[in-house]
């Protein structure tokens, strides 16, 4: 497995229990997985995957990192933080209108200098990130592009290590949950549990994105990492845990079972998430205890992703009081 990788993440996160939510709850025994404590600019899941991706720019010989996502994207908070660390130029297509004022992640991404493109409509996204590639490319900045979630094959790579770890802490998790969206988070953790032997389910609560595109989704980019490391694994949508149950109200907005999550772990275990990822993801972990979803007996392990600086995002922050 001699696959290029910078080790900048604050590894091992630790593992932590959490008994008072478990008392609150009275189902299943709840333990957490600290991915937002990877150190890398506040922290988040995003970091283990430029591991790996910001190594194979190097390899490549790139001098500026392009991304896109959402105005308050974590993932490009870190992209921009890993482009500064490690010398690179680095460009964000962000959707949203230019705000008069940055709060949360995008202001982290304007401390970080980065060059920040703001599109306006999500549809065109795409377009625009390709354009800003190519003009980068013509301009002899010799980019690289990091997909958005840092969800290829390589990003990948991040949490199918992240699986071995967590082996190694001896938690003894029945299952693993956690938000997913892009896929590679779902997709690593899919394949570290093929390859390094996890007997317990892996199921990813759905931040945006339907059932079956995720099953899809996930399946063909665990097959596609597992080439990077070993012989090609053939996962199928049916090897894919995915509820899609939570995520009706649409990406980024904040329902009254977010809220309540979000509450609950900071109450009961001085615990702080964010109103897009975990809080969705944690909401729908309550839900699914109090309908006796998981046993009584068995041991469930939320991992954290990070996203906390959305918190303080004005578009967030009325949103959660």
């Amino acid at each position: 497995m001699n696959v290029p990788r910078l080790r900048f993440a604050h590894l091992p996160t630790p593992v932590e229990t959490l008994p008072c939510l478990s008392d609150a709850l009275g189902g299943a025994r709840l333990l957490i997985k600290r991915d937002d404590q990877t150190g890398l600019a506040f922290g988040g899941n995003k970091t283990r995957k430029l591991e790996f991706l910001v190594a194979e720019a190097r390899e490549q010989g790139a001098k500026t990192l392009i991304s896109g996502g959402a105005l308050q994207s974590n993932h490009c908070r870190q992209t921009a933080a890993a482009a500064a660390r490690f010398g690179f130029e680095c460009i964000l297509v962000l959707t949203g209108d230019k705000p008069q004022q940055a709060s949360g992640n995008l202001l982290l991404d304007q401390l970080f200098g980065v060059e920040i493109v703001y599109v306006a409509d999500r549809k065109d996204r795409d377009t625009i990130l390709q354009e800003t590639f190519d003009r980068a490319t013509t301009e002899g900045k010799k980019p690289y592009l990091v997909p958005y979630g840092g969800s290829n094959a390589t990003g990948a790579l991040g949490y199918a290590f992240a699986m071995k770890e967590l082996i190694e802490q001896s938690v003894g998790a029945d299952w693993i949950v956690f938000a997913t969206s892009s896929g590679g988070t779902h997709a690593g953790l899919l394949l570290g549990q093929r390859i390094f032997g996890f007997s317990g389910k892996i199921l990813g609560i759905s931040v945006d994105e339907p059932e079956e595109w995720l099953k899809k989704e996930v399946s063909q980019l665990a097959s596609a990492t597992s080439e990077k490391v070993g012989e090609r694994i053939d996962f199928t949508p049916a090897d894919v845990l995915v509820n899609a149950s939570y995520c009706d109200a649409g990406y980024g907005v904040v329902t009254e079972r977010e809220r309540e999550a979000i509450h609950m772990f900071a109450s009961c275990e001085g615990l702080l998430l964010d109103p897009v990822y975990t809080g969705r993801a944690a909401a729908g972990l309550i839900d699914l205890i109090r309908k006796g979803f998981f046993k009584t007996n068995e041991t469930v392990l939320f991992l954290h992703t990070g996203g906390q600086p959305a918190l303080f995002a004005a578009q967030y922050a009325h949103r959660v009081q």
